[in-house]
């Protein structure tokens, strides 16, 4: 499936940086000239994805609440594993929603930590009892929490794929022991740091998904965005019930939304869903807005 197919708009020209690639939320652009040519601007946008389609309708300051987000988290993780962030001195155009970052030789996994069960890896437990080949009790629900939070790699798809689950071994025979050992420990060493920062701000965060690369000199590089709510499950604390879909600080309120009579969409169509209410961008903007503050401290 081709960019042009998911709805994804062209990257807009920015002054001294050649767009290289537009993804669902970011693009991406070398630097051709000053101090960090050579080196990669990666713009995150107001745009939303559902069901692997990006929508017509953006999210107000959604760019700049998912920047700002993982700025903060990469200075909590910082003493864990370096990170790709260079400067936040960005043209004015995408100022605020824009980082100067390593070009980094990218591992080919979704570094992906669960300490609950649910998602993909509640269908994998549900037909298997295990979650990418690892055993877990019988009798979990979604929602469980884990008896400790697992490694559940998965392998990076192409645009407009989905990622799919693998083992552990699976990994180790694609990057190697040594490579697969260290992102193994360095995922779930971020993982159980963001937990335990996130539980004392009444967030449960349920999973993570990661992505690392590598400098020349062979040092392992935490990249892309980290412990966003694209790109994490996070859960309000006090209203967390095993056993149904949970509440949560995402864009599930775009989803149920186009799965509603409402929408008139149908799923099965192949067609993209229809522009959202303004009510539900408001919505959902205020979902954002409310994980950035309670996990931070700071106002948006």
């Amino acid at each position: 499936m081709s960019a042009a197919d998911l709805n994804i708009p062209t990257a807009p020209p920015i002054a001294g940086a050649r767009p290289l690639h537009s993804g669902k939320v970011r693009d991406l652009y070398e630097i051709e000239e000053g101090e960090h040519a050579g080196q990669l601007l990666m713009v995150a946008s107001d745009r939303i994805s559902i069901f692997d389609f990006v929508l017509d309708s953006t999210i107000p300051d959604k760019g700049e609440i998912l920047t700002r987000m993982s700025l903060w988290w990469f200075d909590q993780l910082a003493d864990l594993v370096p990170h790709h962030v260079l400067s936040t001195d960005v043209p004015a155009a995408v100022a605020g929603r824009a980082v100067v970052c390593e070009r980094l030789a990218m591992w080919p996994v979704e570094c992906v930590a669960r300490g609950y069960l649910t998602g993909s890896g509640l269908v994998d437990y549900t037909a298997t009892g295990e979650v990418c080949g690892v055993a877990l009790p019988a009798g979990l629900v979604d929602g469980s929490r884990l008896p400790e939070p697992v490694f559940t790699p998965a392998t990076k798809a192409e645009l407009g794929e989905h990622d799919e689950n693998v083992s552990y071994a699976a990994v180790a025979a694609t990057i190697g022991d040594t490579a697969a050992e260290e992102l193994r420990d360095l995922t779930l060493a971020v993982y159980s740091r963001a937990e335990a920062l996130a539980r004392e701000r009444g967030i449960v965060l349920a999973d993570t998904k990661l992505e690392f690369g590598a400098r020349a000199d062979g040092t392992t590089v935490l990249g892309d965005e980290v412990l966003t709510p694209d790109s994490s499950r996070f859960w309000p604390a006090d209203a967390w019930r095993p056993g149904r879909t949970q509440p949560s600080y995402d864009k599930q309120i775009v989803r149920n939304w186009a799965l509603s009579p409402e929408s008139g969409w149908d799923r099965a169509s192949g067609e993209a869903p229809p522009p959202l209410p303004a009510e539900v961008v408001e919505r959902t903007r205020a979902r954002y807005v409310e994980a950035y503050e309670l996990l931070t401290g700071e106002r948006f």
